[in-house]
């Protein structure tokens, strides 16, 4: 199967208040449908690679590969754009926008994408709300669901445009361990059935089990 990201060489430094390597010389390369973890203890370098490799930080030495497309150097609105398209995000906290209902809150990226029509919008986000399990939930206000129910939006939006990409930041990080075990079947599910590619980082060693496979960081390098 084909490279959905490749990170070549990458380096990264942090200059304040003084100078240290946080990132050094980190390559590696990600399959269409793989389920990947990035581990390591705090302040390993596992959650500054994820703002690398998601392009929200740019100042780094090496280059990043993402669909056979160099983003190592884009413009930022370029970035911005390539990010909403291929990229989904879920965090630890979902940051669903509390006064607006689910399916509104799905619909976002793909109305700030401008493909389709917002009948197309809100249909597709229906069909994602119906594969997390939560269509009937769809016109309640955000605010109103549990927190379960909340990532599983949060999850429903990262969806919505078709990504070449899952990135996940301790995406069970705030769950209970019903919870947790839930969001990590329906990640299972995402790369098995649809063949989505998704990198989580996280300090969850159970999380991580039921990945493909694991990379841990540690002082900025990768050890195993």
């Amino acid at each position: 199967m084909e490279n959905v990201l490749e990170a070549i060489n990458l380096n990264k430094s942090f200059t304040d208040p003084v100078e240290f390597q946080v990132l050094k010389n980190i390559s590696f390369s990600v399959r269409k449908g793989e389920f990947l973890s990035l581990m390591g203890k705090s302040g390993s370098g596992k959650s500054t690679l994820l703002y690398l490799l998601s392009t929200m930080d740019t100042v780094y030495d090496g280059q990043v590969v993402i669909n056979g497309q160099l983003l190592t150097g884009m413009t930022q609105d370029a970035l911005s754009a390539f990010r909403n398209e291929h990229i989904g995000f879920v965090f630890q906290f979902h940051f669903l926008l509390p006064e607006f209902s689910c399916l509104e809150n799905v619909m976002l990226p793909a109305m700030k994408l401008n493909k389709w029509s917002n009948r197309e919008i809100e249909k597709k986000a229906m069909e994602k709300l119906e594969l997390l399990g939560v269509a009937d939930q769809a016109h309640k206000l955000a605010s109103r669901l549990s927190g379960g129910q909340q990532q599983r939006v949060a999850i429903a939006r990262a969806l919505i445009n078709d990504p070449a990409l899952i990135m996940g930041d301790e995406p069970t990080g705030n769950l209970d361990s019903h919870n947790s075990q839930n969001v990590q079947e329906i990640f299972r599910e995402l790369t098995t059935r649809y063949h989505q590619t998704i990198i989580a980082v996280t300090h969850d060693p159970e999380f991580a089990k039921g990945t493909d496979r694991i990379i841990e960081l540690s002082d900025g390098e990768i050890v195993k």
